[in-house]
């Protein structure tokens, strides 16, 4: 008796220091092979010091396949992820996109979500066992709120070269950085300063507004010229520049500014057109002569690693044009055709700017080659042309007949051209050992290697340009950025070009949560054709599973009491 009361008496014991001891430990297993439902040190650290009340509305509510079924439940378990590590309270609400009572007031309904930025799709499954195809209408996108502000959170993107369950399990794996991306927007105190150079012939605004209406969610977009005050220290303010589309020379004064504010650490993206041509000017001729676009940059990307080549890419990869196939004097017959100048690039699957982005569209573009061997410089390719294209030298005639090309006759000799290159580590100045140009004056010394830092280079300026169409009311319409106009189909320059300037501004790591991959684990198709098969089976065989133990222990029983 006394024995038992002694192992009573420990047992309360060991139970209470557990408790207590719980009280100050906390711990999470995840026994996954790929750490699904682990959170990066980043999240958990942003996630500490969150205050107040947040909200996370899903909009992944009703009558969903199985895979948006589970989007919806990875979307609530990273929730509940994200609710261990803070303090905050964070409330997780569900909302159907697809109520209302008759049609009329669905179609209502999603005509408010559209007009507030979420837009609905349509998932058409296979045909069911009565030969049906079941269509169903999804609204994959949360909402975050803070009581204050409120930020749209896209869950899922429709890449059209991957198959729907790619692109679900995608969306999983990309949901830690969506939702700590809205998060950081909400929490930000401090704007960080993006500067647009001009004085160059640098595209206008009208025709980069619908990426700086994004890129305005995360920083304060100015606007310069280079020219009004040479003194670097002015540059040094800003997290990134964007030099987008010049065609006018850089002067020495100009080069130097951009140079020494890369020495001290600065972000830039170079958007260079390699050859000066534009679709306008075959508007009104049916063919017009490329020549080389000399910017005086040539020696400084040289020195930073890089060179821009004076050709342009064709691709049987490509957007289409409409073209009049009518004979002369005969009522115009448009009829899309292929336009091998406008590449659709495909994006690198391993690199956190690229990585699940939908092809870039792009026009007049040109190459670009690695060049020189600085071991303190990495370079990652970020677009490529597909395995058929083309190089075409320069000077020579850009025609409209290029649409009547057989691609079959092995016109397409080349493949997987480099597009874009994002560069990172420590550059060597284009001014070493050479004097200040004249002119430049500063408070801070001229440096002759660079602090380590990152460059983003792309052979295509239209990657960032958005076309403009005009209104009904006489003003200019805007047309979202990788929105192709004649087939209606939205490729992913926009998501590119946020992500180039996120991961160039990006001193923390968060880029590399878009790095996570999980595995894709399918339904076996064919065993799935035979439904009622495993049906029966998983309903028969447990019972005749007990049904064999149970007889195998009677007789067990029986023999040992029958001797």
């Amino acid at each position: 008796m006394k024995q038992k009361i002694t192992y009573i008496a420990g047992a309360l014991v060991a139970l209470i220091a557990l408790y207590f001891l719980s009280e100050k430990l906390f711990f999470r297993w995840d026994l996954t092979s790929e750490k699904r439902y682990s959170i990066s040190e980043n999240t958990k650290s942003l996630l500490k010091d969150l205050q107040g009340e947040y909200t996370i509305k899903l909009y992944l509510d009703g009558d969903l396949s199985a895979g948006f079924l589970q989007l919806r439940k990875s979307a609530k378990e990273m929730a509940e992820e994200f609710s261990a590590y803070t303090d905050a309270d964070i409330k997780v609400v569900f909302e159907n996109p697809t109520q209302g009572a008759n049609e009329k007031e669905r179609d209502k309904h999603y005509g408010e979500l559209e007009s507030r930025g979420l837009t609905v799709m349509r998932e058409e499954e296979e045909k069911d066992e009565y030969g049906q195809t079941i269509t169903r209408i999804v609204c994959p996108w949360a909402e975050i709120s803070n009581g204050k502000r409120k930020k749209l959170v896209s869950l899922y993107q429709d890449n059209r070269d991957r198959s729907i369950d790619e692109n679900l399990n995608n969306a999983s794996a990309n949901l830690e950085y969506a939702l700590t991306d809205a998060i950081r927007q909400l929490t930000k105190t401090k704007v960080d300063r993006i500067l647009f150079t001009e004085g160059h012939g640098e595209l206008p605004e009208i025709l980069t507004y619908d990426v700086c209406n994004s890129l305005r969610n995360y920083y304060q977009i100015d606007r310069g010229d280079l020219r009004a005050c040479y003194c670097p220290d002015s540059l040094f303010p800003y997290k990134a520049i964007i030099v987008a589309g010049p065609t006018k020379p850089f002067s020495e004064k100009d080069k130097y500014l951009i140079d020494q504010y890369v020495m001290h650490g600065g972000k830039v993206m170079w958007l260079i057109d390699g050859v000066r041509i534009s679709l306008d000017s075959l508007q009104t001729a049916s063919e017009t002569i490329g020549i080389g676009n000399d910017l005086n940059l040539e020696d400084q990307l040289f020195r930073y690693g890089v060179r821009i080549e004076p050709v342009l890419v064709q691709d049987a990869q490509c957007s289409k044009l409409p073209v009049n196939t009518a004979p002369e004097n005969e009522a115009p017959k448009w009829k899309p055709k292929p336009w091998y100048y406008a590449p659709l690039l495909l994006t690198s699957p391993v690199h956190p700017i690229s990585k699940n982005i939908t092809p870039v569209k792009s026009e007049f573009a040109s190459l670009i080659k690695a060049v020189g061997d600085d071991k303190d410089i990495t370079r990652d390719i970020l677009l490529v042309t597909s395995t058929s294209t083309r190089i075409q030298q320069m000077p020579s005639i850009v025609s409209m007949s290029i649409v009547n090309i057989d691609p079959r006759e092995g016109y397409f000799n080349v493949g997987n051209a480099p597009i874009a290159v994002a560069m990172k580590g420590h550059f060597a100045s284009n001014f070493n050992h050479r004097l200040v140009p004249e002119g430049i004056y500063s408070k801070t010394p001229q440096s002759n290697r660079s602090y380590e830092t990152k460059m983003i280079v792309i052979a295509d300026a239209d990657v960032i340009c958005n076309d403009v169409v005009p209104g009904s009311n006489g003003q200019p319409n805007i047309v979202p950025l990788g929105m192709d106009r004649y087939e209606g189909h939205q490729y992913g320059n926009k998501e590119f070009i946020l992500n180039c300037i996120n991961y160039l501004t990006d001193d923390e790591g968060w880029m590399q949560l878009r790095s996570r991959e999980l595995q894709l684990r399918l339904l076996n198709k064919q065993a799935s054709t035979i439904r009622k098969f495993w049906q029966i089976a998983n309903v028969l065989l447990p019972l005749v599973v007990l049904a064999l133990l149970g007889g195998g222990y009677y007789m067990l029983r029986k023999r040992k009491y029958t001797k």
